[in-house]
Parts: C-alpha cells; structure tokens; sequence
C-alpha cells in the first residue's frame, strides 16, 4: 500500500517487511515496560547507551577515537594528543544528547529553534552556553571521499528555511503514521535539506530521537540506533541513497523512500531486542523494578548522584570537578537543579554553600 500523507512528506509503502518490523517493535516495547530494572542498573545501562550513541554517531562522521577513549573524553576528561577535533566532536554530541533528555522531559512541540541548538551543541564541542545556530547561507556538495565525485546536491541555501519550516510544521502535525516511521521519515528529510554545511547527519540522528522519545518510543533511554548505522555503514548510506539524481531538484526531493523507512524500522526493532535482552538477563536476578525514579533525571544528574554515595552534601565544586567545568557554570547549573527540584539548598551561605538531594532522590541512594 502506498502512503503519502501530505505534498511535504514523501512516497512510501506499508510493505509486509514494514508492518512486521512495526508490530516487533511494539511487541519487544510493551514488554520492556514490564521487566523489573534497578535505579543502579538503569543508571549504567543508560550512560552505555549513551555513550554507545556517542561513539557511533561521531565514528560515521570519521572520528578516530575508540569507545575506550570516548568513555575516557566523556567521564574522565582525558585529553589525546592530535584528537583535538575528535575530541570536541564527542563532547558536543554527548552534550546535545543531554539536551534531547530535557527537551523529551518536557514534552514540548519541536522547533526550527531546538533543531538549530542541537546543531550548535553538536559543533560546540561541548560548550553549554551556545547560541542557535543559523542556516547554510550558500550550496553544499556531498563528494565520495575516494573518488570526489558528486554523490549529492542539496537544494539551494534560499530554498533551505521554507523546506525547514515545512519539516517542522509536519513533524508537529497531528496524523496517524506511526511514531517509528514518522521520525525515520524526519531523519530522510533533514538529511535531504542538508540545511547546514557540516554537522547534517550528526544532527539528523539527534532529530530522530528526540521525535522517537516525543512520541512515547524512549524505551526509558536504552538503545542507540547509531550502533545499528554504524554496524553496517554501507546499508546506511545505500538506504539513504535515493532517486533518479543526485541533485535535490531532480527526483530526490519526490522519490518513493519505501528502502529507507524498511531500513529504519528494522533498525529500531533491532535496537529494541537488544535492550530487551540487557532487561530480561536483570529480571532473571528478581530485583524490583525502581526505574521510574531516575526517569526523569538526565545524564549528568544521574552522574551527580554517585557524589551523594560519599557524602550528604555537595558543593557546587564537586560538580566542577566531576566535570570539568568552570566554578561560574557549576554554581550556575546547582542553581538550575534547585530550580527543578532536584537539589536543596542545605547552606545558604554564599561561599560555603552546600546542596543536598530531596528525599525522593536520597532513598534511591539508600537503596543503592
């Protein structure tokens, strides 16, 4: 059956490879909301994730560190010589993945907006404060890296913000397409826009998550399709090579994405199993189920609770330490917690002061 929603959204068809992949999806979800899973081993599954989703990101791209030296950029701030780039590569996707977490929490309609911050962090190299970044102002090419050759022409740059506004506009639009196929369908466009000249697929993934845990499909933030990508990086490409032309204006743009979306939903059925694997092998253990209390807690809170194992109270320093940040950004985010009702202030005295978690957060580290 061939589907085609709007004039915005592409050609493509319910094949029975697709409805397969979409009732496993939902099958290998629904019973993954049910496996018991602790607050620690939700923590660690979590953070592999994502730094799973750090290192494949970045390695499409042609990033050199290992996984070992992704985990040690992220956690330990370890410094390689020569992979400086690399290095800020990591950083800024593992930072704009923390901002996925918050806007997710919100549940707040995605914008041209938040699409321009997830790009700014993903070439920030990590920076916190970053400002949205705007759109190519001229073409782009995409060359084989072997031969040079054009392998895509994106549209024109004056064609870019109404094509970005249309993306969005779609992507909020109440319809009945799946969530899985709606965000593969996202993925495909923004890469088809190329709206900007370096950081396009990086952001794209990010785009495609942040619509999968929107739409209910976070799967408590669990798997990292970009292992599946990056497993089979020709399968990637061939899948998002479609058409008639590499030029955008000759074919791209209309083509039948039935190969992509396949590719897509088999992706995340994939991804699903292996996490239902990593929850049914803790359920075996008869632990009960504590996730709830850490789902609303992004990356870095969930790192900051390790601190509460040695000690009641914290001080904005500790943070700094465990991240490398500078004393003015610490105290800054201490005070954004505060906000959001993760920390308390325990002693208001300006340069001693100390912060404490509320009772919800402490008795996951009794428990633990």
């Amino acid at each position: 059956m061939a589907v085609k929603k709007d004039a915005f959204a592409p050609l493509f068809r319910i094949t029975p490879a697709v409805a397969n992949a979409l009732m496993h999806i939902e099958a290998v979800k629904q019973a993954i909301t049910t496996l018991p899973i602790t607050p620690r081993v939700l923590a660690n599954l979590r953070e592999t994730a994502r730094l799973f989703s750090t290192h494949y990101s970045t390695m499409i791209e042609g990033n050199r560190l290992t996984q070992k030296q992704v985990a040690q950029v992220i956690g330990e701030d370890q410094h390689f010589p020569g992979r400086e780039r690399d290095q800020d590569e990591v950083k800024g996707y593992y930072a704009a993945l923390d901002e996925v977490e918050r806007l997710a929490k919100r549940q707040q309609p995605i914008t041209e907006n938040t699409i321009q911050k997830l790009h700014a962090l993903v070439m920030a190299g990590g920076k916190l404060r970053t400002k949205p970044t705007p759109y190519r102002d001229g073409q782009n090419v995409i060359r084989d890296n072997r031969t040079r050759s054009i392998v895509y022409m994106p549209p024109e740059a004056k064609d870019v913000p109404k094509l970005m506004q249309q993306l969005v506009a779609w992507l909020n639009q109440p319809d009945d397409l799946p969530v899985p196929v709606k965000a593969g369908i996202a993925h495909y466009q923004f890469a088809t826009i190329h709206p900007y000249y370096d950081g396009n697929g990086r952001t794209a993934r990010l785009l495609t998550t942040l619509a999968l845990h929107l739409g209910g499909y976070d799967l408590k933030g669990l798997y990292a399709l970009e292992e599946y990508y990056a497993r089979g990086l020709k399968d990637y490409y061939e899948a998002l090579t479609i058409g008639p032309s590499h030029n955008y204006y000759e074919g791209r743009a209309s083509s039948d994405i039935t190969k992509w979306v396949a590719y897509f939903v088999e992706g995340m059925a994939a991804a699903f199993e292996k996490v239902r694997d990593q929850a049914q092998a803790e359920a075996g253990k008869g632990k009960s189920d504590q996730s709830k209390e850490l789902r609303n807690l992004d990356a870095r809170q969930r790192k900051v609770l390790a601190l509460f194992q040695t000690s009641r109270d914290i001080r904005a320093k500790d943070i700094a330490d465990l991240f490398g940040y500078k004393p003015r950004t610490a105290t800054a985010l201490c005070q954004r917690w505060v906000n959001d009702g993760f920390l308390i202030v325990a002693d208001a005295a300006k340069k001693s002061r100390r912060y404490r978690l509320p009772a919800a957060y402490a008795k996951i580290i009794d428990r633990a």
